[in-house]
Order: structure tokens, then sequence, then C-alpha cells
């Protein structure tokens, strides 16, 4: 699978040798790196191998539910990023179809090659083909380069989230 753009087009011209493709089992100990490598993020992420269960417990999950769909982005053949893309139905807006892009994360040593950017891309036409009306996402108030990142991809701060830890 190739990257492409919302209306179809190829982006990986642009960003040669960058191939997303559904993530494989085979990928967890790599996905688990790019959260592990992340100090922003907060959420306690370790590649230590006595938490691999509780990792491989959330990879089966997620593939086993037909609203998730967990991606990995390659660059010569290596993980070097991932996302998950979760459908819901919602009453508003008529029964409408919503996507939510979650757990964005590229390698910190190829940032700034636009990988971010076509992985996102990448999202927002698979949300499209699945017939999402919006595609939302949270990102980190700590986050502040990701926010400009976002709304120039066209994304808009148009709610306030909120969270509580339970």
């Amino acid at each position: 699978m190739s990257l492409t753009d919302p209306v179809g087009g190829q982006i990986a011209g642009q960003i040669a040798g960058i191939v997303t493709r559904p993530a494989r089992p085979e990928d967890l100990p790599a996905l688990v790196a790019l959260f592990a490598a992340d100090t922003l993020g907060g959420h306690g992420d370790t590649s230590d191998a006595s938490a691999l269960g509780d990792y491989r417990a959330a990879f089966e999950a997620i593939a086993a539910d037909p609203r998730a769909r967990l991606y990995a982005a390659e660059l010569d053949g290596r993980v070097v990023g991932t996302f998950q893309l979760v459908f819901v139905h919602s009453l508003p807006g008529r029964g409408a179809l919503r996507a939510f892009l979650e757990a964005v994360q590229v390698d910190g040593a190829v940032r700034g090659r636009r990988i971010g950017e076509a992985m996102v891309r990448f999202a927002m036409a698979e949300a499209g083909r699945a017939g999402a009306r919006s595609l939302a996402l949270t990102s980190n108030k700590v986050r502040t380069d990701a926010h400009r990142f976002y709304r120039r991809l066209g994304f808009a701060n148009s709610h306030e989230g909120f969270k509580i830890e339970l």
C-alpha cells in the first residue's frame, strides 16, 4: 500500500521510500520503541521486555476490533512511524461516521523528512474512503510543534478537550 493523498494522487514520489501499511505483529518491538523514546508523551511507555505482554495484548485487541486500524510507516524497510485510526458512529450529524487519529509517532532520527505529513495525509484519505465525515485528533498541550504541524495540514482547534485518569 503506497501513500496517497485524499484525492488519490501519489505522495510517495515526494517522500521517496515511504510506505504506510497495516501494522503486523512483528512490528510490535519497533512500534513500542517509538513510544518509549517519546519524552513528551508522559504515558510511561518502555521497551523493557517485561512489558511486551501488555503491548502484545493491546495490539491483538486493536487488530480484532473492526473499528480500529493500526498502521506502520516504513523507510528503507525500517519502521519509522505509526498511527491508529478509530471509527465511531454518532447520532449527531444524522448518524455520521467519525474518525479519530490517535498515537501519531515518528522516529526522532527522521523527523523533518515529511514522514508525519505523509502518515496524516494517508489517514485523511483512509478516513474519507471509509465514509467518515470528519477526522479528529487530540494532541498534548506541550506539543506546540505538533500543533503548528496539524494546523498546517488543515486541522482547526474547534473543540476544547478534557480528560480524567481512571
